[in-house]
């Protein structure tokens, strides 16, 4: 093999790594973008889950204050 063809083959090592570098630089990008959006995501869930179960016990407590009050008429009848 020739300095030459050495150079050329060295020189398309390079560009063939350079390529690869270049295409996990914009994976790692995208990944950290929608690893941001999930996160983001996630937090919103989070805060909709602590309302969900809010709601949830306000209307529990509404309903048995309700039990109790009927029962009350109930036995005072």
């Amino acid at each position: 093999m020739s300095k030459h063809e050495n150079s050329i083959d060295t020189d398309l090592d390079l560009r063939k790594l350079e390529i690869r570098v270049e295409e996990l630089i914009r994976a790692c990008s995208y990944l950290k973008d929608e690893n941001k959006t999930l996160r983001t995501h996630q937090d919103n869930l989070v805060t909709e889950r602590a309302a969900l179960i809010e709601k949830t016990e306000m209307a529990r407590s509404r309903v048995e204050a309700m039990i109790t009050r009927l029962k009350a008429m109930e036995s005072a009848q």
